[in-house]
């Protein structure tokens, strides 16, 4: 059985619509420019594995029919990642048993100072996260299927933002603003590359269409698919720049890897 990788939602951080209504240059008619903020899902027969909490995490699942959450990885620690934790909570207590989480120090700090009950008891109140070192390498077994996920640290304006790599054919990395040369090698030979572009424009922080594409043109993915995605890049206009093996995401995309 191959996995499934969804994108739960592809959004900037502040969604689109913005909470004031705002669209930007984005059709309002099109139901793919309605974009929650950006987390992802990995399935296999029997593991849910996540990668963020953004703040639309619960409307996420609940639109993809997802009853469970077996762990979580997150990119990084900005609140768009990471502010909608609290709703693990409901997945702790059905199967009465503490979530792991992987993070970088860095990420796991901050959740566990800013999310202190989460990962300590209170009174009646169990935590119900495992906060646990992320590694280069993590092997989970489904039956017979193997699911490794490979971390790669790449920047992000001033800090450090996680790539992750699926089986080695799918690289998701939606807050990038440069991948080091050197680093290029664990990119290669991708099905899927799922990359970061914020807008059109130049940004401290994040690819815009052109850096995306730069990279893209050096790892030569079979196919990308842009995410992240602010409210300058209307869905429909984006898609006749691209070239043919790059789309835009849209919240909800599955693609089998």
């Amino acid at each position: 059985m191959s996995l499934k990788f969804t994108i739960l939602g592809c959004g900037s951080s502040l969604g689109i619509p913005r909470i004031d209504g705002y669209y930007g240059n984005c059709d309002p008619k099109n139901k793919k420019n309605i974009r929650s903020r950006c987390s992802a899902l990995i399935r296999s027969k029997n593991l849910n594995i996540l990668i963020d909490t953004s703040p639309d995490i619960k409307s996420q699942l609940l639109q993809n029919n997802i009853n469970n959450i077996d762990k979580v990885f997150y990119t990084h620690l900005h609140a768009d990642q990471t502010h909608g934790i609290n709703e693990l909570r409901v997945f702790s207590l059905k199967f009465k048993k503490k979530i792991p989480i992987y993070a970088d120090k860095l990420t796991r700090n901050y959740l566990k100072d800013s999310f202190e009950y989460c990962f300590k008891s209170y009174n009646n109140y169990p935590s119900i996260l495992d906060a646990k070192p992320l590694k280069q390498k993590h092997i989970f077994n489904d039956n017979k299927k193997k699911i490794i996920i490979k971390s790669l640290k790449v920047d992000h304006g001033s800090i450090k933002s996680i790539c992750y790599i699926i089986n080695d054919k799918c690289a998701y990395v939606p807050d990038v603003k440069k991948i080091k040369n050197k680093d290029l090698k664990y990119l290669k030979k991708l099905k899927y590359f799922i990359v970061d572009c914020l807008g059109y424009n130049s940004h401290p922080t994040h690819f815009n269409l052109e850096d995306a594409l730069h990279i893209v043109n050096k790892i030569k993915p079979k196919r990308v698919i842009l995410t992240n995605l602010s409210n300058e890049i209307d869905y429909n206009q984006i898609k006749k720049m691209l070239p043919k093996n790059v789309i835009p995401a849209h919240d909800g995309l599955t693609v089998l890897i």
